[in-house]
């Protein structure tokens, strides 16, 4: 019975980041097309984008989105 509570309590935490963890690729995947149009001059000017993703947040989330959209071959991913 202890067993089962306790399996229990732990299905109620894991449920919320399991639902969490589920990626809408299209809207990130647009979101990134948004952010790398604002990027792009400073890429022009020369900045890395290595720099330009220390800088920000955001671009490191969009270069690892980018990353595993072309891993799992999502439509319209496209490489950095």
């Amino acid at each position: 019975m202890r067993t089962i509570c306790l399996a229990m309590a732990m299905l109620a935490l894991m449920a919320p980041r399991a639902a969490a963890a589920i990626v809408d690729w299209q809207a990130e995947l647009q979101r990134c097309r948004s952010l790398r149009q604002n990027v792009a001059p400073l890429l022009q000017a020369g900045e890395g984008i290595s720099a330009v993703g220390r800088s920000s947040r955001s671009v490191r989330r969009c270069i690892w989105i980018q990353r595993m959209a072309v891993r799992k071959r999502i439509p319209g991913a496209e490489v950095w």
